[in-house]
Formats: structure tokens, C-alpha cells, sequence
């Protein structure tokens, strides 16, 4: 190895203008070593990097990474900074070494990064975490490296003052850890200037989960936040949490949800990794010795670290040890650092957790700054030349214990009538509850795709005076539940925790008190098939419930479908020392195979289980160790079942913990620990000689022990929460909770007045000019910003239209018209062009306009009965084309050809489309953007180049707040969809057709299909399935699509003339659409699969425009622009009901609540008709009238349709096992391939 690391530091060192590592601490980086380098700018992120080894971060897997000029390395594609800067959490996730408002325009500065493999990165990353985690076995797979090299101040920039500094990401297949390096003189600025107002910023150091997205809200994710004041930004190079100056060192999440910093609080003696000097004699440094006893004295320890200037200048500095008095100890007394707190996760309550830190000043005693948080998230803090005591961290310890100080330091002991382990206690006796989510990868037998699912919902409940624990997991697809019936120690650990506690004996919850990880493999005998169980309990949560996270990953035996398993009674050995619990067993279980004529197969088949639980305990209290280092769990009357209907997994089992059985049977007989008492679910049985034992209530609830009835406190004690508050009385306890308005203080007790955080541009109380002249910009908290959009000038608060005519635009042979922020050019007569250039000559003539111009030829008399094209004002054809002798109408191309199926009668006009898009504006147009809508429910309808809302005030409309949604110049926009989950709007374009999409909470719209289109009309939305489907007139076909418009797939191409409106009902797996060919109109259904595809409605139809579908009521509604009619049906009853008879001609429609609202191009508003009583009662007509096209609603509130509802769609979960599409159908689902599917591996089943 050393000749090795001196042939490398050569390499490096002969690179001509390689980047030299500063202060010794840097890996090597620049062009010369294969880093890719950032764009120059002030907000400027990377391509993604794509990894080879996944990077573990909060408990997931990242796939790519994106490099940032603001010092952050994000898990996904950031936003724009000045939603992000000066605050965590990120919304997209991030890893932030040094988060501020950095630029690199004009050389002030460079960004490099890179993925490295390379054997010599690998050992020294390798050596950096080995010198945060001495007991970490960790071997790299890849190394990320990102470095900025003298970055400037964004607002006020330096060319004296750079900040270096460098981040590296380190993976293995199994876990990922952080290094964050700043080398001597790296840091030379420590905040920056907001770009809005003269403030000044500071720099944080931390890491960021990315925001998780729900049904209808978003929760940030967990933050952990390193260093956010300017005393330690300025000592991140002094400090240091791995034992030497500007080394950090953090696991990343890799078995759990949360951060670990490195925890070592003194410097090893003489380790210098990765200081790279300029001689040939480079040597590998000897091992890591770590002592258990701390030398008390400082010690000086020689650091060679080239400094910027002078690159052989060597520079000496001491590093301190604690003195004796810092643990209060005498000089010869071997001195044991208490393990540090572990951070706790960030919740409503508990603010980010600042990890504590080694500070190395140059004079003075060492001193180590820590913050604690209590439940209600009070900060204490010390520092560590005090005694840690009772006085100070008497937070620590739950509400039901008491603090004991110990010469060394302090522990927490539940109360009498509580069990825990002090930091965690709950009533003796009273059943218990566990929450969590389970989330997998398990491939079943042979099977060659894995089945992955994620939030799957576990809930256990604990008869603790029975040592009975009773665990479900839900919606485990059936393909996999049966084979999951062995593995009843996914639930047995919840088991152990509430296990009936023999004399002398402890069980988990006593001894970790709910708050520890557990990792457990699983090796199934015979097939050697593996299984990783991962699980994370982190305690007590706000409702009293201990919170579990659990993941499972490997490959189990296949069990046969409708199979059943029997488990017998059977015990294992807990090994205990040192905050860590180990058991390993073999465990039998039989199967017994679903009846085959007559006969069941029966076999017996085996795993090996070995388990490692790791837990904080506290180390001052002698008396916890007295407790038997080896304990026996016996486990009975194992319950295992799978429910197929309801995909449920059940386990159930008694669990006792006591001394290794011998055989003995006295003590081991009494009741309480057999479970056989007659005592009360909420008591606790208390143990006599041999068979006796008395019952005692639990605390909260009264009663002679065998009948216990709760205390009601909130009637005995009417005042004890306090004013602004409500007492709400549960079982066993009693809750306070704020009245609207109010909060808990500090104290996490008394009631206070809220400061309401408001984002006015959502909640349109802004004070900017209208959306159609400004944009209002949400910059955090209850701040905002006003900005003129483009065409307008003023300061956003009030915008006047800039009238670009009067700066001579246009050519000087053109008129030039001004418009509310735009203008146009036109040429004059006698000149042809755009308005910008003319030149002489007339404009050339449209087809349409040559052939009517034909028809008029002065040549002769016009024969009679002969056609006459119509053309618009523009040339183009109209849409819809009409005999003026015979009365008959069509519709026709672009090209004036005729649409097959469209030929009515006199008197009829069909319902064509013009697919000729709006004339392009010359000079800036209306960008193509949206505008955020407010809270609430709304109605979305098209009105050819935008789609505009109006709020929806119980069943009504609020006309006076019906504004504009979206701006989309030169489209023709008809069908609009609503995606209730992810609040996203869809929307067809015929002109250069396409499908596109935008977020209700505004931003820019994408498509999302541009090829491969002729006519895309009508779109549905199955939100449960995550699918799109749409009709498309012109190729006269219906497709589905995923929701980002991938895995396309054509579900008809025949029997299809005009296919129009389309609607899904994804609860019940069904699909609808209208066909108005004028020779034989129809509404059709199918499975939403394609599957069962009939004619609903064939009679008494003219032209059938809209079509939706009421979930509530299982009814579906159309409008017809033919016999003047809108109509409802239930599917399933084929009845029909006439709801209003005589409109005018009726377009597109939507319901919500009793009434439905339909668009009507002749009176070109949006009417509303109540359907209880079969009247109009209301009608939109916008400000600017045109036709108007689809109509959709767009729900606030997503739990009606999960929670009000009947049914279910199989797709909704893991995307029902499927590889691709998957499309429900009333009783399941069916796994599709999209087409073209050469070289992708697709499984299609039902």
C-alpha cells in the first residue's frame, strides 16, 4: 500500500494545472481528473448524474443526483432558488455542505464533480468515514465528489473573499455516508444578500428529505441541520465531529430515517488521511487506536498543512483533550463518555436537530455545544464542561418517570404503575397500539419480477397483560401473502416488546422503551432462499401509539395459493450486552395445501433466523445490568392467516420472557405469566406464591381489578387544561387540545394565539395588479413579491400596458397595433409581410380563397345549386361547410376536404372543430403559464387558446372570481381532464396536435404527447390507476396512456367514426365515450382494459357532445346538440331520464353536488341546470365570448372519492403487480403492454 499511495500522489502532483488539494483535506479534483464542471452562473444545476451504486439517503434509494451552484447536491431536479434559499427543508431533498446564494459568472469561481470507482478515491473515502465510525465496516462501491473552488458571493461579490469547500458521497450496496471538508482558510465569507432587499443571509450546513406528496396535502420531509449561525459556519473548519479540523462525517439513512453524525470527541493520535505533501516518500499512517481512557493533558500532535500562499509551509496546532473536571472524575479513574443523544427526527413539534460538534480552539479548554429538544420543542442547552444532571435534561425522561443523578451522569426510571424504560413509560397493563408502513422488494419462487409495494399500513394491538399481540398488514397483493405466513416474527418483534415479564426479567419495551432498530435475516433451508427484514421503532408518538417503519427485501419460497401454515410454540435465547441484542434460531413450520381430489398435501420446511437489535440504554445506572444477560422468549398459540378478499396478513401469538427453561414447574406456572388470569384487559396481574395473584387497575381507570372502568378526568376535573383549551377524555388518559386559533406555547401546556403563516398569492390577498398585468411570487412565510409580466412596466403592485407602438416597432409600411401587453404589425395595403418587413404586392391568396374566388368568376352566369366554400376572416375554411341550396352541412380539414360520417340534414349543423389555430400575434404574446388557483373546488372549461375557472360556492358558482387558469396562445383547446391526486390538469389541442398538462399551483405546461396524433378530442382521468385515456376523431381511435403520457397503448381502431367525449369511472373499472356519426350516433362502454366492450345508447340519439359520469350517484349524463337534450341513465339499469329538453347547442359537460353544468356554443356560456328538479338555475358567460369546449370539475378534496364510495380499483396499490399498464376492471385488474414494445420486458396477464 505504500508504494502504491506514493506512485498516486506523483500522478497527481504531475498533472500540469491540476488541481492541488488545499489544506491537505481535499480529494483530488478538476478537469485533469475527470470532473465534469457546472455552467457558470447564478442558479445554475447539473444535468442528473446517474449512479452506479444507489445513494442511501433517509431510509431510500437515490438513483441520480443534481449538482447546484448553492451548495447543495439535490436527490431531485431543484426548483428556482428563491423558493429555497436561507431555509430548510428543500422540497426536492438535498444535501446541503454549504447552502447560500453562490455564483460562478465571470470566473468568480468554479463547480467540478464527478462518480469515481477508482481503487485509491474508494480507500480514501474508505479511511475519512473509518475515522467518523471506527466500528463501521464499510466498503465503497462509488465515490460522488463535488468541490467548489473558489465561489463568489452572488449580490456582492468579492474577487479578495472565495469560499472552497467539498463534498463526498460514499456508497456501498448496503449503506451511504457524507464527508463534508473544509479546508484552513476555505471559508471566507459566511452569509450573502438577498437579491429582494438589503438582508443579509447566513449559510447552512445540513440535509434535506425531499417533500412527500399525499392524497390532498404535502408533508415536508425530515431536516437535519448541521450549522445555521455565523459562529459555527465560521468554525466549520476548526470544528469537527470525526476528530480532526474540518472533517464532518454523516450516515446518510442507510437501515433508518434519520441522519447519524460521527460521534468522536477526540483526536487519534497522529492520523493524517488525505493530506497529500510534494514528496516522494509518501507513507500509509499506522491503524486507529482508540483508548478507553482519555490522557488529561493537551497534547500537542503536528498537522502538516500546505497553506494557499506556500505549499511546503508546514503549520503546528495543538489539539486539546478534556480535562478531568469535565467528568468530574479523579485523574486516575478511567473517564466514559456517555453516549450522545440520538437526534431525534423533526416533527409538527420538535425542530430540526442540530448535531453536536468538536470544537478545537487554540487556547482555551474544549467546549462542546449541544441542543437537546423536548417533546413540545423546548431548546436546552449545555455544554459539556458541566455535569450532565437531572437540573438540566430532566426533559428527556417521559411525563410518567422520575430523573436520578449518578456520579457519572443521570438516567430516567418510570414511575410506579408505569413500565419502560424511563424515556419512554406506559400504564402496566393497558392494551397497547402500533402504528406503521411496510414497504418491500420480494421475489416469490421462480418468479423473475419481484412484487414492490410501499406505505402499506401495519396497526398491531397488545393485550399486555396477556402478552398477546395481534398484527394485520394490509393490501399484500395475493400473489405474495400466502408466501409471507412463515415470517410471523414481522409482527413477533411487537411480541417481544409487550412480552408477560417473569420475576428478574425484562422485556423489549422495558429494556429499550420502544425506540431501536432491528435487523433480521432470514435463510429459508433447502432453496437458500434470503430474506432482509429491516425495522425502525421510534417510540411513542403524539396519540400515544408506537410508531414502526419495516422493509423487507430478499426472496422467499413460494407458497401455493388458498395454502394454510401452522407454526408451533416455540423459544428463543435473547443475548444482551451493551445496547445491542442479538437471537439466532431455527424455526419449523408446516404447510398444508389447498384439497385436490380430496387430498391435502402436507410439508414441513425450515428457516434460520438471526436478529441484531440496537438501542440506546443508559450506562450510569448499575442497577439495569443486574438484569440477565441471556433471557428466554416463549412464544404459543401462533396464529398465521391470509385474507384474500380484503388482502390482509395476520399474525397472532402469547409471548412470556423469562429464565432458560429446565424443565421446572413452579414459578413459571403462576397465571400472570401463562396468561390464564381473570384479570381485566386494563389491569396488571400481580404475581403471589405459586398459583396466586392479584389484579390491580391501570392507571387511568378504577375498578377491583377483574372489571375496570375508565376515569373520566375531564369530568372530574373540569379546569385541568387550561383556558383556550378542550379536555378530551380517552381511555385510560385524557388529551388538551387547542381551540381553533390557538397553540401550545413553548411549555407544551398553555394555549396561545397563533401567528398565522398565510401564502397570499394562493389565497389571493395580494396586493398585486390582476393576474392578467402581474404575477405575484411567493418568497416564504407570509412574504411575497409583485412582478409586471411582460408587456406591462410599473412595480407589480400597479402595471401599466407598455405601448410598444410608440417605439417604432413595426416597418415603417405597416400599421402597428397596441394591445394590453402585446401588440401587432399588419402591413398596409398594397404591401404583403409579418408587419416587421413589407414589401410590395398583394398577399397571396388562401385555397379557400382562390376557390371561392373561382365560383364568382366574371366569366359567365354562376350555375345554379353550385357550392360555395366559406372562409373566415383569415382565409381558412370554416369549420363547418353548408349547401345553400340543399341545406345540408359537413365538416371539413384543414385542406377543405370532407369528414367522413359529419353529412347532416337541413337544418343541422354538426358540432365540427377548427383545427386552424389563432392567428399569430406579432411582438410579445401572453406567456404560456398558469395561474395558481385558490383553495376550493372549481370548474375548468376551454376557451380556445385558454382554459379559464370558476370557484364553486356550495352547488353554485362565484361568477364574480371566475378568472383565468391558463394561457396557451395559438391552441385550440377541447377536452380538459382533472387529476384529483397530484391537482394536475390535462387538456387536448387540436391545432398541431397534442396532449399537455400543468399543475393547478402554477408553473409552466408540458406535453406530454406530440406524435402520432390527428384529432385528440375528449380526455379521462383515472386517478386510481395513475392513467390517461382520450379519443381521437381524425385516426378514429381511443387510446390510454400513463399519466406522463408513456406506455401508449390503442385500445379500439374500429367501429369508431367521430369519437368525441370520453369518461372513466375508475372505481367500478369502466369506461364510456359518444360516437356522433350522423349516419348511426352511440354511446359505448367497455372495461377500462378494453375488455366488454357494447353499445349503451343507440336510440333517440343526434348528436351526442358531452358525457359524465357522476360517481356518487352511479349515474351518467350526456348532452346532444341534435334532439336539443341533456339526459342521465344509471349503466347498470339502462333506464333513461330526461333532464331538460329545448337547449340550444350544447357542447361539453360536468356534474358536481345536484347540479350539471354544461358549455353551449350558441349562447357561449357555461350553463348550470339542477337535476333534482330538471331546471337551469344559473349561467357563466365570460368577459370575452367565444365558443366555449370542455368542461371539467376540479375537486378539493380527495377522501370522498376513496371513503364515500363502494368499490375498489386493483391498480391503485403497487400498480397491481403489474410490469406496465395496468387497467381495472369491475372484479380486478389486467397487466397490459403499451405498444411497440420491441425489447422491453413486459408481462401481460388478467
Amino acid at each position: 500500500m505504500t508504494s502504491g499511495w506514493g506512485v498516486w500522489a506523483l500522478l497527481v502532483l504531475a498533472v500540469p494545472g491540476g488541481c492541488l488539494p488545499p489544506g491537505g483535506l481535499l480529494f483530488p479534483f478538476g478537469l485533469e481528473q475527470g470532473d465534469a464542471e457546472l455552467e457558470p452562473g447564478d442558479d445554475v444545476n447539473s444535468p442528473p448524474l446517474d449512479l452506479s451504486t444507489p445513494l442511501r439517503f433517509y431510509g431510500s434509494s437515490i438513483y441520480s443526483l443534481y449538482v447546484a451552484t448553492n451548495g447543495i447536491i439535490a436527490v431531485s431536479k431543484p426548483t428556482g432558488e428563491e423558493e429555497y434559499l436561507g431555509q430548510l427543508p428543500l422540497s426536492f431533498g438535498g444535501i446541503a455542505p454549504f447552502l447560500a446564494d453562490l455564483d460562478t459568472t465571470g470566473g468568480r469561481g468554479k463547480v467540478f464533480y464527478r462518480e469515481d470507482s477508482s481503487p485509491h478515491v474508494l480507500q480514501l473515502a474508505a479511511d475519512y468515514i473509518k475515522r467518523g465510525f471506527p466500528n463501521a465496516s464499510f466498503d465503497p462501491n462509488s465515490v460522488v465528489i463535488v468541490t467548489w473552488d473558489s465561489v463568489n458571493n452572488s449580490q456582492k461579490p468579492d474577487m479578495y473573499s472565495r469560499n472552497t469547500f467539498q463534498a463526498v458521497l460514499a456508497s456501498s450496496d448496503s449503506s451511504s455516508y457524507a464527508v463534508f471538508l473544509y479546508p484552513e482558510d476555505g471559508l471566507q465569507f459566511y452569509a450573502t444578500h438577498s437579491k429582494n432587499a438589503n438582508e443579509k443571509n447566513l449559510a447552512t450546513v445540513g440535509f434535506s428529505e425531499a417533500s412527500t406528496k399525499y392524497l390532498f396535502w404535502v408533508t415536508p420531509g425530515s431536516y437535519n441541520t448541521v450549522a445555521n449561525d455565523e459562529e459555527s459556519i465560521r468554525n466549520l473548519h476548526q470544528s469537527s465531529n470525526s476528530g480532526k479540523k474540518g472533517i464532518w462525517v454523516f450516515e446518510l439513512g442507510s437501515s433508518s430515517s434519520s441522519i447519524e453524525p460521527a460521534k468522536i470527541l477526540h483526536s487519534p493520535d497522529s492520523l493524517e488521511y488525505g493530506n497529500y505533501e510534494q514528496h516522494q516518500d509518501v507513507t500509509s499512517k499506522p491503524p486507529i487506536s482508540y483508548q478507553d481512557s482519555i490522557e488529561i493533558s493537551e497534547q500537542e500532535v503536528p498537522y502538516d498543512v500546505p497553506s494557499r500562499g506556500d505549499i511546503e509551509q508546514h503549520i503546528t496546532y495543538r489539539v486539546p483533550q478534556p480535562a478531568a473536571e469535565d467528568y468530574l472524575q479523579s485523574p486516575n479513574q478511567p473517564v466514559t463518555r456517555p453516549p450522545p443523544a440520538k437526534p431525534r427526527l423533526p416533527t409538527a413539534k420538535t425542530p430540526p436537530r442540530q448535531f453536536q460538534h468538536q470544537q478545537f480552539p487554540q487556547q482555551h479548554p474544549q467546549v462542546i455545544d449541544v441542543e437537546e429538544f423536548d417533546e413540545t420543542g423546548i431548546v436546552f442547552r449545555y455544554n459539556t464542561d458541566f455535569q450532565q444532571t437531572c437540573a438540566n435534561n430532566r426533559h428527556q425522561c417521559s411525563a410518567h418517570a422520575v430523573c436520578q443523578d449518578y456520579p457519572n451522569g443521570f438516567c430516567c426510571s418510570c414511575l410506579a404503575g408505569y413500565t419502560g424504560n424511563g424515556k419512554q413509560c406506559v400504564a402496566e397493563g393497558s392494551p397497547q397500539r402500533v402504528n406503521g408502513k411496510v414497504k418491500g422488494r420480494i421475489f416469490v419462487g421462480n418468479n423473475p419480477v419481484p412484487i414492490v409495494f410501499e406505505n402499506t399500513d401495519l396497526h398491531s394491538y397488545v393485550v399486555m397483560n396477556h402478552g398477546r399481540a395481534y398484527t394485520a398488514i394490509s393490501t399484500i397483493p395475493e400473489v405474495l401473502g400466502y408466501s409471507l405466513l412463515p415470517l410471523a416474527s414481522v409482527g413477533g418483534v411487537i411480541g417481544w416488546m409487550f412480552a408477560v415479564e417473569q420475576q428478574g426479567y425484562k422485556n423489549g419495551f422495558s429494556i429499550t422503551g420502544g425506540e431501536f432498530t432491528r435487523q433480521a435475516d432470514v435463510t429459508f433451508l433447502g432453496n437458500n432462499e434470503k430474506l432482509i427484514i429491516k425495522q425502525k421503532f421510534s417510540g411513542i408518538d403524539e396519540h400515544g401509539h408506537l410508531t414502526i417503519s419495516t422493509e423487507l427485501e430478499g426472496k422467499v419460497p413460494e407458497i401455493p395459493f388458498g395454502a394454510s401454515v401452522q407454526i408451533e410454540p416455540y423459544t428463543e435465547l435473547y443475548q444482551s450486552s451493551s445496547s445491542v441484542i442479538t437471537s439466532s434460531s431455527t424455526r419449523e413450520y408446516t404447510v398444508t395445501e389447498p384439497e385436490r381430489d380430496g387430498i391435502s398435501a402436507t410439508y414441513t420446511a425450515a428457516y434460520q433466523w438471526r436478529q441484531t437489535i440496537t438501542f440506546d440504554e443508559c450506562i450510569y445506572d448499575d442497577s439495569r445490568h443486574a438484569v440477565s444477560s441471556t433471557q428466554q422468549l416463549s412464544v404459543d398459540s401462533v396464529f398465521v392467516l391470509y385474507n384474500r378478499d380484503e388482502q390482509i396478513l395476520r399474525y397472532a401469538m402469547s409471548n412470556s420472557v423469562g429464565p432458560i427453561s429446565d424443565g421446572s414447574a413452579d414459578i413459571n406456572r403462576n397465571p400472570c405469566y401463562t396468561g390464564t388470569h381473570s384479570c381485566d384487559t386494563n389491569a396488571a396481574c400481580r404475581p403471589g406464591t405459586g398459583n396466586r395473584y392479584t389484579c390491580e387497575c391501570s392507571v387511568g381507570f378504577r375498578g377491583d381489578g377483574r372489571v375496570c372502568y375508565d376515569i373520566d378526568e375531564c369530568l372530574e376535573q373540569p379546569t385541568v387544561c387550561g383556558s383556550n383549551a378542550v379536555c378530551n377524555n380517552q381511555p385510560g388518559t385524557f388529551r388538551c387540545e387547542c381551540v381553533e386559533g390557538y397553540q401550545f406555547s413553548a411549555d407544551g401546556r398553555t394555549c396561545v394565539a397563533v401567528e398565522r403563516i398565510t401564502n397570499h398569492c394562493v389565497t389571493g390577498t395580494h396586493t398585486c395588479d390582476i393576474p392578467q398585468r402581474a404575477q405575484c411570487v411567493y418568497t416564504g412565510a407570509s412574504s411575497f413579491i409583485c412582478t409586471c409580466l411582460a408587456g406591462f412596466s410599473g412595480d407589480g403592485r400597479s402595471c401599466a400596458d407598455v405601448d410598444e407602438c410608440q417605439q417604432d416597432r413595426c416597418h415603417p409600411d405597416a400599421f402597428c397595433y397596441n394591445t394590453p401587453g402585446s401588440f401587432s404589425c399588419q402591413c398596409k395595403a398594397g404591401y404583403r409581410g409579418d408587419g416587421f418587413q413589407c414589401v410590395p404586392g398583394e398577399l397571396e391568396k388562401t385555397k379557400c380563397q382562390s376557390e371561392q374566388e373561382q365560383t364568382f368568376s366574371p366569366r359567365g352566369p354562376r350555375p345554379i345549386g353550385q357550392f360555395i366554400p366559406q372562409c373566415d376572416v383569415y382565409g381558412n375554411y370554416l369549420p363547418t361547410q353548408c349547401h345553400a341550396s340543399t341545406g345540408y352541412c359537413w365538416c371539413v380539414d384543414r385542406d377543405g376536404n370532407e369528414v367522413d360520417g359529419t353529412r347532416s340534414g337541413p337544418g343541422i349543423q354538426p358540432p365540427c372543430l377548427s383545427t386552424a389555430a389563432p392567428p399569430i400575434v406579432i411582438g410579445p404574446s401572453v406567456r404560456p403559464d398558469t395561474i395558481p388557483l385558490h383553495p376550493g373546488t372549481h370548474l375548468l372549461y376551454a376557451q380556445s387558446g385558454k382554459i379559464e375557472h370558476v370557484p364553486l360556492e356550495g352547488n353554485g358558482m362565484k361568477k364574480s372570481d371566475a378568472q383565468v387558469f391558463l394561457h396557451v396562445p395559438n391552441k385550440v383547446i377541447i377536452g380538459v381532464g382533472y387529476d384529483c391526486v397530484d391537482k394536475v390538469v390535462y387538456w387536448t389541442n387540436i391545432s398541431g396536435p397534442s396532449i399537455s398538462r400543468a399543475s393547478v399551483h402554477g408553473g409552466e405546461p408540458t406535453s406530454i404527447i406530440k406524435t402520432d396524433l390527428g384529432s385528440p378530442e375528449g380526455i379521462a382521468v383515472d386517478h386510481l390507476g395513475r392513467n390517461i385515456f382520450w379519443t381521437d376523431s381524425q385516426l378514429d381511435r381511443i387510446e390510454v396512456a400513463k399519466l406522463d403520457g408513456s406506455q401508449r397503448r390503442v385500445l379500439f381502431d374500429t367501429g369508431l367514426v367521430n369519437p368525441r367525449a370520453i369518461v372513466a369511472d375508475p372505481v367500478r373499472g369502466n369506461l364510456y365515450w359518444t360516437d356522433w356519426n350522423r349516419e348511426a350516433p352511440k354511446i359505448e362502454t367497455s372495461y377500462l382494459d378494453g375488455t366488454n366492450r357494447r353499445v349503451l345508447v343507440k336510440d333517440d340519439l343526434g348528436l351526442p357532445n358531452g358525457l359524465t359520469f357522476d360517481t356518487y350517484t352511479s349515474t351518467l349524463c350526456w348532452v346532444d346538440a341534435g334532439t336539443k337534450r341533456v339526459e342521465c341513465m344509471n349503466p347498470t339499469q339502462l333506464s333513461r331520464r330526461k333532464i331538460l329538453e329545448g337547449i340550444q347547442y350544447p357542447f361539453s359537460i360536468t356534474s358536481y353536488g345536484k347540479n350539471l353544468f354544461y358549455t353551449d356554443w350558441t349562447r357561449d356560456a357555461v350553463i348550470a341546470v339542477d337535476r333534482t328538479i330538471s331546471k337551469e338555475n344559473d349561467n357563466l358567460q365570460p368577459h370575452k365570448r367565444s365558443r366555449l369546449y370542455g368542461i371539467t370539475t376540479a375537486w378539493t378534496q380527495l377522501f370522498k372519492l376513496f371513503y364515500s364510495l363502494s368499490g375498489h380499483n386493483y391498480c391503485t396499490v403497487n400498480n397491481g403487480g403489474c410490469t406496465h399498464l395496468c387497467l381495472a376492471t369491475p372484479g380486478g385488474r389486467s397487466c397490459r403492454c403499451p405498444d411497440n414494445t420491441v425489447g422491453v420486458d413486459c408481462i401481460e396477464r388478467n
